[in-house]
C-alpha cells in the first residue's frame, strides 16, 4: 500500500493546520483512505471506487481525467498550492467531521469530492503511525540524499580523471598535430618538387617536339623546292630539245630540195619572176649570215619562237637556191 501525507491549511480555518494522509491500493482510481488529524484529534474515512465513477458522473467529468484531478488534489500536495481548496467542518463533540476538496478557477471553483470521517477512539496511535511514517520518509530521504551524495561524489572523482585524461589527450593531440604538420610539409615540399621537375621536363619535351617538328617541314620544303626546281629544268630541256628535233625535221636534204624544185612545175613560170626578183633583193651572203645570225638565238627563248624562226630560215634558204637554179639556167 502506498501512503502520502501532506500539510493542509483548510479555507474555513487559515489559521489551523491539518494533516491529511491518503491512502491507496495499485492506483487513486480503485479507492482511497483518508486519515485527517489536527495533532490532538484524529478522523478517518474511505471512498470507494463506485463512489468515484459516481462524482465523475454527476460533474460530467471522464473518469480518467476526475483521477488524475483528484492526484494534484490530495497527492501533489504543496505543488499544487493554490490551485485546489480544502473545507473542514466537524460537530461540537467531534465525532464527526465533513470533508471537501474543490478546485480553483478563475471564476469561482467546482467541488471534486467531498466524505464524511469518523472519529477514531485513539488519536494517539494516528498520531503515533503519523510521525512514524514521517519518520520512515525522513530515513529513506536520508538513505537516498546519502546514495545521491556517494554518487555525486563518485562522479565527480570520476569527472576530475576524465578531466585529467582529456588533457593529456589535448596535449597528445597537440603534438601529433606538430608532428603530422611538420611531416606534411616535408611530403608537400617533395611533391611540389616533383611537381616542377615533371614541368620542366614536360616543357623541354615540348621544345623537342616542336624542333623536330620544325626540322621535318624545312626538310619537305626544302625536298619540295628541288623536286619543282627539277621538274622545271627538265620542261627547259624537253623543250629545247623538241625545238631542235623540229627544225632538222622541217629542213630537207639539199638534193631533195633541188629535186623538189627542178621537178616542181611551177619553178618554169617563177623563173622570170625570180631572176628580177634576183636583181632587186640583197646577195646570197647576207640572207645566209641573217639565217646564222637568227639560229645562234638563245635555247631559253619559248618553243613557238624557234620554230617561227626555223621556218623564216627554211624560206630564206629555198629562195637562195631557187636565185642560183634560175642563174645557171
Amino acid at each position: 500500500m502506498e501512503k502520502t501525507l501532506n500539510r493542509i491549511h483548510p479555507v474555513s480555518d487559515p489559521e489551523a493546520t491539518y494533516f491529511l494522509q491518503v491512502s491507496w491500493e495499485k492506483d487513486l482510481g480503485t479507492g482511497f483512505g483518508i486519515i485527517l488529524s489536527d495533532g490532538q484529534c484524529a478522523w478517518t474515512g474511505t471512498v470507494s471506487e463506485a463512489e468515484i465513477s459516481r462524482e465523475a458522473a454527476d460533474m460530467e467529468m471522464n473518469r480518467e481525467k476526475y483521477v488524475e484531478e483528484l492526484k494534484k488534489a490530495l497527492i501533489a500536495g504543496e505543488e499544487s498550492a493554490g490551485k485546489y481548496n480544502f473545507a473542514v467542518s466537524r460537530d461540537e463533540e467531534n465525532m464527526e467531521c465533513h470533508f471537501c476538496y474543490e478546485r480553483n478557477l478563475k471564476d469561482g471553483s467546482f467541488r471534486l469530492g467531498s466524505l464524511k470521517l469518523q472519529k477514531v477512539l485513539s488519536p494517539a496511535e494516528v498520531v503515533k503511525e503519523l510521525i512514524g511514517y514521517c519518520l520512515d520518509c525522513l530515513g529513506r530521504l536520508q538513505a537516498k540524499n546519502e546514495h545521491l551524495q556517494k554518487e555525486n561524489e563518485r562522479l565527480f572523482s570520476s569527472w576530475s580523471d576524465m578531466e585529467k585524461m582529456l588533457e593529456k589527450s589535448v596535449e597528445a593531440k597537440e603534438e601529433l598535430e606538430a608532428d603530422l604538420y611538420n611531416r606534411f610539409i616535408l611530403v608537400l615540399n617533395e611533391k611540389k618538387a616533383k611537381i616542377r621537375n615533371l614541368q620542366k621536363l614536360l616543357n623541354e619535351a615540348k621544345e623537342a617536339k616542336e624542333s623536330a617538328v620544325g626540322a621535318k617541314c624545312t626538310r619537305v620544303s626544302i625536298a619540295t623546292t628541288q623536286m619543282a626546281t627539277g621538274r622545271e629544268n627538265d620542261y627547259d630541256g624537253n623543250t629545247d630539245e623538241e625545238s631542235e628535233n623540229l627544225t632538222q625535221a622541217s629542213l630537207p636534204s639539199a638534193p631533195e630540195q633541188r629535186h623538189s624544185l627542178l621537178g616542181s612545175p611551177d619553178v618554169i613560170d617563177t623563173a622570170p619572176r625570180r631572176k628580177r626578183r634576183q636583181r632587186t633583193a640583197k646577195p646570197a651572203g647576207t640572207g645566209a649570215k641573217k639565217a646564222i645570225h637568227e639560229t645562234e638565238v638563245p635555247a631559253k627563248e619559248k618553243p613557238d619562237l624557234v620554230s617561227q624562226k626555223t621556218s623564216d630560215k627554211h624560206l630564206l634558204d629555198v629562195m637562195s637556191l631557187e636565185t642560183l637554179e634560175n642563174t645557171c639556167l
